[in-house]
């Protein structure tokens, strides 16, 4: 499964971005899959997560409430809408494909990455 993440920019404090993450094949439609991010300095870590059926979603606190996270099988997309935009969300920010069906946020539990797609949120 080969992913591409875009929608990355430079926006102010308060503003939105939508991210986008095409995947090559639809294998990801019965897979969870997440986003994760990655500051200058720190660790990749986890923003959400969304099961196969795209019923189930899951939030770190840190973007609870700002950012939303979606999925289309059929076009094989994965979508997050973050609003709200703080320059403390600015980040490399990366799509994953899950091995297991249900989502999870720990790092290992996903097998295939997208490139990073820069976010860059000034004050």
């Amino acid at each position: 499964v080969q992913l591409q993440a875009f929608g990355g920019g430079l926006v102010q404090a308060g503003g939105s971005l939508r991210l986008s993450c095409a995947a090559s094949r639809r294998t990801a439609s019965n897979n969870a899959m997440g986003w994760f991010r990655q500051a200058p300095g720190k660790e990749r870590e986890f923003v959400a997560g969304i099961a196969w059926r795209g019923g189930n979603t899951y939030y770190a606190d840190s973007v609870k409430g700002r950012f939303t996270i979606s999925r289309d099988n059929a076009k094989g997309t994965l979508t997050l809408q973050m609003n709200s935009l703080k320059p403390e969300d600015t980040a490399d920010y990366y799509c994953a494909v899950s091995r297991y069906s249900v989502s999870s946020s720990r790092l290992e539990d996903y097998q295939y990455w997208g490139q990073g797609t820069e976010v860059t949120v000034s004050s």
